[in-house]
């Protein structure tokens, strides 16, 4: 098995979205459980929501591309099929706005 990392874009941060009601929230919560139960142990991290990222370059310091990183998940699966296929049903592309995740193959550090 290898480890694959999401991470997951959007149009905004969830802090600058309109607030959900409290029945939303359950409900978004809800199918993100149901996904992180499809996975069932090969979860790594279920990851977080992130916010006010900086982009830091050697000349200096900016803004973050117009589409936030907004989270991410660690799993482990199979190969990149696998965890793409894992990706495609993700609830996060049910998102307002047009959200998108990366898949990245987490690779060995060298000489380690």
């Amino acid at each position: 098995m290898a480890k694959f990392v999401f991470i997951y874009h959007a149009p905004m941060p969830p802090a600058d979205a309109t607030p959900p009601s409290q029945e939303e929230i359950d409900q978004v919560m809800g199918a993100w459980m149901s996904w992180a139960g499809q996975v069932g142990d090969d979860m790594v991290d279920f990851g977080t929501p992130l916010a006010e990222g900086v982009r830091v370059m050697p000349g200096g310091l900016t803004a973050p591309s117009e589409r936030e990183v907004t989270g991410y998940t660690i799993i482990e699966a199979s190969d990149l099929d696998a965890a793409v296929e894992l990706a495609k049903v993700h609830p996060h592309l049910n998102m307002p706005g047009g959200c998108e995740i990366e898949v990245h193959a987490a690779q060995a550090v060298p000489g380690s």
